[in-house]
Parts: C-alpha cells; structure tokens; sequence
C-alpha cells in the first residue's frame, strides 16, 4: 500500500472517529474522568452562602473585607492506549474486522482526550511491546497514532498482556488512564494488572466477534489458525467440536471478568457489529455517576 492510501484511510478514519468525539464524547469524557484534584486559581471577594472555610484570612486581613479562594479541577490528564495488534485480531464475520474496530475505538478516545486538552500515549503489543508513542498532545500526534494501529505490521503473532502492563508501569510513573483494547484471548496477566492497577486507572475495553462465541454447524471447516499458523480443519458437525470451542471462548472471556472485578478495574465488550457509539455512550454515563 502506497503513502496516497494509506493517508486516505488514515483521514476516513479521522473524518468518522473526530465528529463522533467533538459532538458526543467530549462532554461525557470530561464527566467520566476526572482531573488530578483541586488548584488554586484566584481571590475573590465573600459573597454570601461562600463557604468559610475557603477563607483566605491573609487577603481579608490585609484588606480588611472578606476575601475567599477559589479552586478549579486540575483538568489535564494523560491517557494511554494499550492496543493488541497481535494476529487473532485480523478477524471478523460481520461489518468489519476486530482489529479496524479497535482502531476506530482508539481514534475516538484519543480525539476526545485532545479535546478536554490531555495527553495521549500508546503502547502496541502482540507477545512483546512492539512500538512505544510516547503521550503528547496535538491533532498531529493523535494521527500518527492512528496510522501506527492500522499499519503497524507486528514482529510477533501472539499475545502477551502482562508484558504490555509491565511495560506501562516502568514507563509511566505518574497516574495515567489506561485503556486497553484487545479480544483478551489470553489468560496469566492478574498480577500485571493486580500492580498497574494501583498506580493506574485501567479500563478493559473487550473487543469480539459473535461467531467467536460460538461455532456454526457448517460440516468441515479449513481455517488457519492466526497466532500460530497452523492449518486447522475442525468438524463444525461435531458437537463436542463445538462445546469446546465455545468453552475456550467463556474461559478467557470469564478469566478477563474475574480478574477485572477482582482488581477494581472497569471494563466493557463490544462486538463487532453492535454500535460502539451506543456502547461507549453507556459507559461514560456510568462512570460519571
């Protein structure tokens, strides 16, 4: 794929993803993730139903009125994308791939963190951390971003999450939010997240395919096999076939609950042809009560 393409996926992308940030998510963001606490920002005179305890007794007995101090929310924060691009990701059975929705999904936290004016960084990782942005702001950086999701070919097939949170904590050492994006199809990450989750605050964002959750009937079926490459044939007749591939999907989809609620961390799924809009809408709004 020449330059000329892959900028005009990278601006479609933009197009879509930037509108649905500034008309919808910005205020719900903002709602959703609080600043760093409280600053100072300026003396005013007492007006009546101040609280007293703002008080600023210097002021008021230099003028001799009361004087109060008025604080604002420390707004800027830093928000790190964790984003799998290993190969089960190059998978989908209904409107799009779950790697092209992971990455309308990051484009879309990312335009909606610039926006409130924080700081965005990422992490790509299959089996290994295969690229590092460090955050910064700016609709620039947000591109780039956006193209190193979509193109960014892994060295590694396979998925290695605790590597990814190990990575994120040794790189970030002040409070970030974290977002996570992948199909979680993995297990053995709980104490990597059990660490990033004190210092961080981390978000699951669970990215499927419905026919990964359970396997049609549709006789034998020749498929490969993304992470290992290995030529599978499976009897899709058989139903002990399919009772264990649908087991392998629950496992790791009920291994990713567990140790989320166990860890205080939210999360959430979308599917590939469910609206992540909707999706996305409802979560905002729960965090923010």
């Amino acid at each position: 794929m020449d330059a000329s393409e892959i900028l005009k996926k990278v601006r479609k992308i933009e197009i879509k993803t930037r509108s649905i940030s500034k008309q919808i998510f910005s205020g719900e963001y903002h709602s959703a993730f609080k600043g760093r606490g409280m600053s100072f920002s300026e003396v005013r005179d007492y007006q009546y139903g101040d609280d007293v305890r703002n008080i600023d007794w210097n002021v008021t007995a230099r003028t001799g009125d009361p004087h109060i101090k008025i604080f604002e929310e420390e707004r800027e924060l830093t928000v790190m994308l964790l984003i799998d691009i290993s190969k089960s990701n190059v998978f989908g059975t209904v409107n799009q791939f779950k790697n092209e929705l992971i990455a309308e999904v990051s484009a879309v936290l990312a335009f909606s963190a610039i926006i409130n004016n924080d700081k965005v960084g990422a992490i790509l990782f299959s089996e290994e951390v295969e690229k590092y942005i460090p955050p910064k702001k700016g609709k620039s950086h947000i591109l780039r971003i956006i193209r190193e999701v979509i193109y960014h070919e892994p060295e590694h097939k396979g998925t290695n999450l605790g590597k990814a949170l190990r990575y994120l904590t040794n790189v970030q050492k002040k409070k970030s939010i974290a977002f996570i994006l992948s199909d979680f199809m993995v297990q053995g990450y709980e104490n990597a997240l059990n660490i990033g989750s004190r210092r961080h605050d981390i978000v699951g964002i669970h990215i499927y395919d419905e026919t990964e959750t359970q396997l049609p009937n549709i006789g034998l079926l020749r498929s490969i096999d993304p992470e290992t490459g290995k030529l599978i044939f499976l009897d899709t007749s058989s139903r002990k076939i399919r009772e264990q591939y649908a087991e392998n999907y629950q496992s790791n989809y009920d291994y990713f609950h567990r140790i989320f609620n166990k860890n205080r961390a939210d999360k959430m799924s979308i599917r590939t042809d469910q609206d992540y809009v909707k999706s996305l809408l409802q979560f905002f709004k729960k965090r923010s009560k």
